[in-house]
């Protein structure tokens, strides 16, 4: 471990010193359980050292409030796309549920994807997942959203654009 590495952690270490009790209560204002405050508060931590780029705070709690509520924001949408999809599975017999495991492993595609195309028009949204989640077709696809096949064509370019690009860069 280099020099600059050991600097980091220790930074990191006294960052979580000072702030993670406070960081924890306000993320408990906020979230609906302590685990999932104590989990937030954790994953902001991990992500913390991971990072490459070094830290230089001037204000800790201002960057940690910003941290923290990117991961609120996170935590209700994956509590949303989770809701959604037990809701959808509910008229499935329960022999044929997917494994607790697997169910997990869809959420999180399922959360993954919703990342990758935020900030996309909702047409291309739409049309990216008629295409991959529902087998359309691009005609069809063109049909349901009332637009031409040459627009389904650059929506599905944008779209497979957006999340190459968004996977190449992590």
């Amino acid at each position: 471990m280099s020099v600059y590495q050991e600097s980091e952690q220790q930074t990191i270490a006294s960052l979580y010193r000072q702030h993670h009790s406070w960081l924890f209560r306000w993320l408990r204002g906020k979230v609906e359980s302590t685990e999932s405050a104590a989990d937030i508060s954790h994953d902001i931590f991990v992500t913390l050292l991971a990072r490459e780029e070094q830290l230089l705070l001037e204000e800790p709690r201002a960057f940690l409030t910003t941290l923290a509520k990117r991961s609120v924001a996170n935590h209700w949408r994956r509590q949303y796309v989770e809701k959604a999809y037990l809701e959808a599975i509910s008229d499935i017999p329960e022999d044929l549920h997917p494994s607790e495991e697997e169910q997990a492993i869809i959420i999180e595609s399922i959360v993954a994807i919703n990342q990758r195309l935020q900030g996309l028009p909702l047409d291309v949204k739409r049309a990216f997942l008629h295409a991959q989640l529902d087998g359309m077709k691009q005609q069809e696809i063109a049909e349901k959203l009332s637009v031409s096949v040459s627009t389904v064509k650059r929506y599905l370019s944008r779209a497979a654009a957006q999340c190459y690009f968004a996977i190449s860069v992590k």
